[in-house]
């Protein structure tokens, strides 16, 4: 008969938790992107973490073709204004632990 420990086990369960889910590939919920941005459906990204998924994800969401990252932290990157409308690119812009601070169109 097969035994595991208890220490086994509480390893196994912890590794178990640690996993989460895999995102294969970030489409629109219609299958298109127009490529006109359109920052009304990503406010809500505010404060979380700028992370690949994250950005993807905005992107998508956007209606955008491009995304630009600018970390705030580095002053050798040009800014753009918040409310800059249209265009094909969602700028998204981070700051202390890659929390996203902004995100506007251009």
């Amino acid at each position: 008969m097969f035994r595991i420990s208890a220490a086994s086990l509480a390893v196994i369960l912890s590794l178990a938790a640690c996993s989460g889910p895999k995102i294969v590939r970030v489409e629109p919920i219609d299958g298109v992107i127009s490529g006109r941005c359109h920052v009304d459906m990503v406010k809500g990204v505010a404060g979380l973490s700028a992370s690949a998924s994250t950005i993807d994800r905005a992107r998508v969401d956007s209606d955008s073709t491009d995304v630009r990252v600018i970390d705030n932290r580095r002053k050798d990157q040009d800014r753009m204004p918040a409310d800059t409308p249209g265009g094909h690119r969602l700028t998204i812009e981070t700051g202390a632990n890659n929390a996203i601070t902004a995100v506007y169109c251009g």
